[in-house]
């Protein structure tokens, strides 16, 4: 029999998920569904359907076709997040990580961080204080000392398989911009050789407290924000004039193994027109991994072409989705069915152009954290990073009163917490599509509200990913490899199938 084990942690609920065997129709294969949905499923284990009756789909998998290595899935470290963490008491602090990091969790695998404040920091800050501080003398990562680094160290500690990190600056310290200030400007050409060593001396530093910088992206979101919190903008001729004569011959010079992902910003028609001018430069190419991208262009789109441009235009570098996030909004507490409502908005729902208002409709939100995921997996994408872990009942703390939503919510005053949907529909994928798993071909019906991808770990497990965004269950069959199944998927509902080898 399949087995689950659940272990009561203060106000956490973390999910030991024993996999067992369940013998195929065709074959023998030992196989677990699990279904998260708006009925209240949160990965609870289903069992395949016994009759052929009403099957109206039908998902074929083939392992044998084979696209892109995934790199991982996982959330951000954020200054706030850390110092919400530590408000809360010892054991519901661990309770909190160990659903991120530990086996019995969500096991994530890719994670990012910021390098000096961001707009979820507590205050501006940069590790280069001093003005016209060329050889960076003041260069110090203490700010990250009290909050940030311990939550790394923690994560660190209770994952036995290891994450990675990306790492990325939302502005240099404002002595190095045209504008002297923390939003908006540009970086000076005068400082690109100082910005390149910052990075140097931000990876030395926290290699020195055990923290590997797996990546960086040259800069968060170069088009700006509307010079609303910490920015610093770049053309795409600029950012490759950094990259190419001092970021990555920097690294390169002082044996630092950090990837470079450059853009970061949002898909659509701006990921098109940078990526045509980035990974068509011969010279900058070898400093790359890949392009970096975000998902608040739209509510409803994953701009499937944008990402088919940019993988044709360099198929051997990675695209990784670096930011997503329920933002505009403040967290809705111990209300589950407010995730899978059609009731949340975004920055654009107010402020987009009329001519963009079509990409920013009301959203249900488990809905976009599943679609986007599947969405972007099966366009190329090999990771996928949400942004702040734990976010407090208000949505921050944020330096710029910019709130948003995470997995996790935190009430410090009462020392409790509140796992929301997303955190379900996020380990969906982290953890089950393990890092260097093969994104593997799937064929389906040609039902629109049926969305899939398909994946084969390095053990030889197979994990296929359904969502069922319609108002009516879907009774459906599938052959992995021509071992068959008939399963019933809920409505607005999403499901981990995994195949052990």
């Amino acid at each position: 029999m399949i087995g689950i084990k659940s272990a009561m942690l203060g106000s956490i609920t973390v999910m030991c998920l024993a996999l067992s065997c369940d013998h195929s129709d065709s074959g023998d294969m030992s196989l677990t569904i699990l279904q998260t949905s708006a009925d209240g499923d949160k990965l609870t284990i289903i069992h395949p359907v016994k009759d052929a009756e009403a099957i109206t789909d039908t998902v074929v998998i083939n392992s044998t076709v084979e696209f892109q290595t995934i790199t991982g899935f996982g959330g951000a470290f954020t200054e706030s997040s850390a110092y919400v963490l530590n408000k809360l008491s010892p054991r519901t602090k661990h309770q909190v990580m160990a659903a991120y990091f530990s086996d019995s969790g969500a096991q994530y695998s890719l994670t990012r961080t910021h390098m000096n404040s961001c707009d979820f920091s507590l205050n501006h800050y940069s590790y280069t204080p001093m003005i016209n501080d060329t050889t960076l003398e003041s260069f110090s990562i203490s700010e990250d000392t009290a909050d940030l680094i311990p939550m790394i160290k923690q994560a660190q500690a209770l994952s036995t398989s290891g994450f990675k990190i990306i790492a990325s600056p939302w502005t240099a310290s404002p002595w190095m911009k045209d504008n002297n200030h923390w939003y908006g400007g540009k970086l000076l050409k005068r400082y690109y050789k100082t910005w390149a060593t910052t990075f140097v001396k931000y990876a030395e530093a926290y290699a020195k407290e055990g923290i590997p910088i797996w990546a960086f992206t040259v800069e968060n979101e170069p088009l700006g924000n509307d010079e609303h919190w910490e920015s610093m903008h770049f053309t795409p001729n600029e950012m490759a004039d950094f990259v190419k004569n001092h970021l990555g011959p920097q690294l390169k010079d002082n044996n630092i193994p950090a990837r470079i992902l450059v853009y970061d910003q949002n898909r659509g028609p701006e990921l098109e027109e940078w990526a045509s001018v980035l990974l068509n430069d011969d010279t900058l190419k070898p400093y790359i991994y890949g392009t970096a991208v975000h998902w608040y262009t739209s509510t409803n789109d994953w701009f499937p072409a944008s990402l088919q441009h940019t993988h044709n235009l360099a198929p051997n570098k990675s695209i990784i989705h670096t930011e997503g996030c329920i933002d505009s909004e403040v967290p809705h507490w111990n209300d589950d069915a407010w995730y899978w409502e059609k009731e949340a908005t975004d920055w654009g729902y107010e402020w987009a152009s009329q001519e963009n208002k079509k990409y920013h409709p009301k959203y249900v939100p488990c809905y976009r954290y599943a679609r986007d995921i599947i969405g972007c997996m099966n366009n190329w994408i090999e990771g996928w990073v949400d942004w702040n872990m734990v976010l407090d009942r208000s949505g921050g703390p944020n330096l710029a009163q910019n709130w948003c939503i995470a997995p996790i919510i935190a009430d410090t005053k009462n020392d409790e917490v509140y796992i929301t949907p997303l955190y379900y529909v996020l380990s969906h994928f982290s953890k089950y599509i393990r890092p260097n798993a093969v994104r593997i071909g799937v064929t389906q019906s040609t039902n629109k509200n049926l969305h899939v991808t398909a994946a084969r770990n390095e053990d030889g497990s197979k994990v296929v990913v359904l969502f069922n965004e319609s108002e009516n269950p879907i009774h459906y069959r599938l052959d992995i490899d021509g071992h068959k199944k008939q399963i019933l998927i809920k409505k607005k509902a999403i499901q981990t199938i995994f195949l052990k080898p």
